[in-house]
């Protein structure tokens, strides 16, 4: 295989893969305008917002195996057509039970990353493989360009215009992927390898581990994707343009650095680079964990001093940048472990751990809504992730750092 040819098959596979997370994220803008004219609550919204998130991450598994097995060229090409359908139709849905059945067609789209990740593997050598998975995981940069396009043309022509400028998107992109890609060298490999002997996989404690890993680092990085356009609305009171371009801070150096991250990963390992995100979130989540709120001192002499403590949108606006760029990084080692560790089944785990990835990335934005119909105050969302984060820092302690021999590792 020449390198060019394994250039353009990354470069066009990596096109594709941002056209659909770009449509993936889609309700994180146009929800709010769709908000706004059904009436939804915080609970509402955040189901709004991640039921597309659900089928892409419940179907990240077959579609690897699926990958496996008849290759990710065919996959990927269908995918993108037959997602076109429901995106246009999204465009006429007038109530919320039509939007949460189309998002769900729609959001199979987000299942295209188990497609992409493995096809884009097998072009590379191993000792190139995590810097080609971070190529094209830099894909998710397609959330911040959501953030640019879809205000844009929701300013000039309404939400619907949205979701049909998109469907037309993804055929075009169908059209030049097709024509631009390779045959997958890797198809039909496991076409003697029963679904039931390629999920035994699931028996080795490591898979469950970088699950939890990839659960916070891509299931943060989506929850927070179609969560902070309407969190700097409601915070800081900025219109749907500006609260989108700010939250580009984070979605954009979360998918920019990702490549950076995957040639980090093969020069320093994948523990190293996850261990170190880890504990970069830990602290940007602590910070960004603090609400909006007055502070009272009584002084010796009976008098009361007044502050009020609360995070400026530039400062707010810079850790989130950081916090993507440590996002982005690990979803990179993530990879890297897995095709380091199992590089004979890159497509079935890359299916398993996207998953569970992808699952947080549902779930996080409804217990987000939850949390804010119960709390009151926006910031109580990044409490929850600092807790999952500190889980996740004690695991990579435990089973790397200190070695114990609890997932599966020889000692």
């Amino acid at each position: 295989m020449s390198n060019t040819r394994s250039i353009v098959v990354l470069l066009v596979t990596t096109w594709a893969f941002i056209v659909c997370f770009a449509v993936w994220m889609m309700f994180g803008v146009t929800g709010i305008p769709i908000r706004d004219e059904l009436g939804l609550d915080a609970f509402q919204f955040g189901l709004l917002t991640a039921t597309p998130v659900l089928t892409g991450s419940l179907f990240r598994l077959p579609f690897g195996i699926w990958t496996d097995r008849l290759g990710g060229r065919i996959v990927m090409f269908v995918l993108l057509l037959a997602c076109a359908i429901p995106l246009w139709l999204s465009s006429y849905a007038t109530a919320l039970w039509q939007f949460l059945l189309l998002g769900l067609a729609l959001g199979l789209v987000g299942a295209s990353f188990s497609v992409g990740t493995p096809y884009v593997a097998r072009f590379f050598p191993k000792e190139r493989r995590g810097f080609a998975m971070g190529v094209f995981g830099a894909g998710t940069v397609g959330a911040a360009l959501n953030m640019f396009v879809a205000p844009a043309l929701i300013n000039a022509y309404g939400w619907q215009a949205v979701p049909r400028v998109y469907a037309v998107t993804l055929v075009i992109t169908a059209v030049l992927f097709w024509l631009l890609s390779a045959p997958d060298p890797g198809a039909g490999r496991t076409a003697t390898v029963s679904v039931r002997q390629q999920l035994a996989v699931l028996k080795d404690p490591r898979v469950w581990k970088y699950c939890q890993y990839y659960s916070i680092l891509f299931g943060g990085f989506t929850a927070l994707s179609v969560w902070m356009p309407s969190y700097f609305r409601s915070e800081y009171g900025f219109s749907i343009t500006q609260a989108a371009l700010l939250a580009s801070f984070f979605s954009l150096p979360g998918g920019a650095f990702r490549a950076l991250g995957g040639w980090l990963a093969d020069r320093f390992g994948a523990h190293s680079v996850t261990w170190w995100v880890l504990w970069v979130a830990w602290v940007c989540l602590f910070l960004l964990s603090y609400p909006k709120h007055e502070l009272i001192i009584h002084t010796v002499d009976g008098e009361s001093l007044h502050f009020s403590i609360a995070l400026p949108f530039w400062f707010f606006a810079g850790l989130l940048a950081i916090l993507g760029i440590a996002f982005a990084f690990g979803m990179a080692s993530t990879f890297k472990y897995v095709g380091d560790e199992f590089p004979e089944s890159i497509g079935t785990i890359s299916g398993i751990v996207g998953l569970v990835g992808g699952l947080g990335g549902f779930l996080l934005p409804i217990m987000f809504g939850a949390m804010l119909e119960f709390f009151r105050f926006n910031s109580s969302i990044f409490m929850l992730l600092y807790g999952i984060v500190a889980v996740s820092l004690v695991l990579n302690y435990v089973t790397e750092v200190r070695k114990l021999p609890v997932m599966g590792e020889r000692t």
